[in-house]
């Protein structure tokens, strides 16, 4: 079975899905105009530079959220477990070079995230509570079941797709990830429950699925609300960490950024423990460890910036080329510098074990205990973020309230934080921790793949919108002032 399921990830992040990645993106890239590169000034004064600001009411538009509540709530679920412990396995497996093609592969995720937040917002709809709701699912029934007349067959991309998404909520390792950091951290190896010993890992980790019950216990709104509070703080503490562990090695680092540029494009040889790496594998790592750290084209994202207040579709879509830079481009580079500079990625560790001991090796049992503190922080908010995602899928499986719905509702509040823990048990139990990142790669191939060929497809309307921004903001064009920016508002 291991051997299938290693098989079939070699298969799905194999040629097909990044040939598919890379050249959507160069498509959106050169037909905007290279619009995440002439325009970064203006995405980073729309998104980044308004958080400095207070916030203009008035030219919010409609929405549930407010764009920073949306964005923290968005940053929440990508910024986490795959960029600590992401980052350190896309190192161990791949190298340094790996690295490289993570920074490559978010240029072109830039745009692709703009384009589907975009499309997210445009194909929005409200339920019979006045809440919005939007994503993947809901672009797929308007723009291909609707718009060019796919009749139901809009259904099976919709339906692949949300078992994609939904797999992610049954194979979840960020439990697993933050209860090991916390174990180590802290030197819990065998907690004493009477007669029974019981694994210090699995008892953080129940501690942690109580935490995350807490956490998602209020809906969207109130998760939103917290995480515009918890990830600003958590974002700035990770850094400054990050740049701690830089500038003690600040003389090495040359080097290092010199083995990610030649790495990438040579291989890298075995050293210590790491058994080398070809140039085929490190661009594989690199990409797939790219998407599952900043979610870009893999259709999250869309599912709560879609929620979000904002005066046209694209100015949420900024929101999305903010987060895919910042997250790595920013927090992701800062933890592969700190694993490299520290030597420990040739020892054949990964995930978060290699995390702590890097940050470990540069601030010695204070800076384990501030990382371990940091990813439980970090493992909340990803999974209050991935909480409000299946939400929306849900949102959109049962339009109309009824019995049904309250049924299926009640049940996912049920057990929403449990597959968590019981993961943790079932890797801890049978010692195959690192099965995990074949299925972590499975789960978040088949989404993407599937909403990368839709917001392709519906591309037309993505520049529709981009013409009529442009336009409003930029002075390149006439504005129409009859334009329809919402598609319920089109079809009212």
């Amino acid at each position: 079975m291991i051997a299938f399921l290693n098989w079939l990830d070699g298969v799905l992040w194999g040629v097909p899905l990044i040939a598919l990645m890379i050249l959507t993106g160069l498509y959106f890239t050169v037909r905007s105009g290279f619009f995440q590169f002439r325009h970064f000034g203006w995405i980073m004064k729309r998104t980044g530079g308004k958080l400095f600001q207070k916030e203009d009411k008035a030219s919010e538009g409609k929405g549930m959220l407010s764009s920073f509540e949306a964005i923290s709530t968005a940053i929440g679920g990508t910024v986490g477990f795959g960029n600590i412990a992401g980052v350190a396995t896309a190192v161990a497996a791949g190298g340094p070079g790996a690295i490289m093609w993570m920074w490559l592969s978010s240029l072109l995720g830039m745009i692709l995230k703009q384009v589907e937040v975009t499309l997210g917002c445009y194909y929005r709809h409200t339920n019979e509570k006045g809440e919005y709701y939007g994503g993947p699912t809901y672009y797929m029934e308007c723009g291909l079941g609707e718009e060019r007349h796919w009749g139901k067959l809009w259904l099976i991309p919709a339906l692949i797709f949300g078992i994609g998404i939904f797999s992610t909520f049954f194979v979840t390792s960020s439990n697993l990830t933050a209860s090991q950091v916390v174990a180590g951290a802290f030197g819990i190896e065998n907690i004493n429950l009477g007669s029974f010993k019981v694994e210090g890992v699995i008892v953080m980790g129940v501690l942690l699925c109580i935490l995350t019950y807490v956490v998602t216990s209020g809906g969207t709104k109130k998760i939103a609300s917290l995480f515009s509070k918890l990830v600003p703080f958590m974002s700035v503490l990770y850094i400054l960490m990050g740049l701690g562990m830089i500038i003690i090695n600040i003389n090495r680092v040359p080097g290092v950024f010199a083995a990610i540029v030649t790495n990438a494009f040579t291989g890298t040889a075995a050293i210590g423990g790491f058994a080398g790496c070809a140039v085929s594998e490190i661009i594989r790592v690199g990409m797939a460890r790219s998407v599952y750290s900043n979610e870009a084209g893999w259709g999250t994202s869309p599912m709560i910036h879609a929620s979000a207040k904002t005066p046209h579709p694209v100015e949420q879509g900024l929101w999305g080329s903010f987060e895919v830079f910042f997250d790595t481009m920013v927090i992701c580079t800062i933890t592969a510098l700190s694993v490299i500079l520290s030597g420990n990625w040739t020892d054949g560790t990964n995930g978060g074990t290699l995390a702590l001991s890097a940050f470990a090796s540069g601030f010695g049992k204070f800076g384990s205990i501030l990382l371990a503190v940091i990813m439980v922080i970090f493992t909340v908010t990803t999974s209050g973020g991935w909480f409000t995602y299946y939400l929306a899928i849900l949102e959109h499986l049962y339009k109309k309230e009824g019995k049904m719905k309250d049924i299926v509702m009640k049940i996912f509040y049920a057990v929403r934080a449990l597959p968590g823990v019981l993961w943790t048990i079932y890797l801890v139990k049978t010692n195959n921790q690192g099965f995990i990142w074949t299925v972590v790669d499975i789960t978040s191939a088949i989404p993407t793949f599937v909403n990368v060929a839709v917001i392709l497809i519906l591309s037309n309307q993505y520049f529709k919108l981009l013409k009529d921004y442009k336009a409003r903001n930029f002075g390149q064009g006439t504005v129409d002032k009859n334009a329809c920016l919402f598609y319920e508002e089109k079809t009212k």
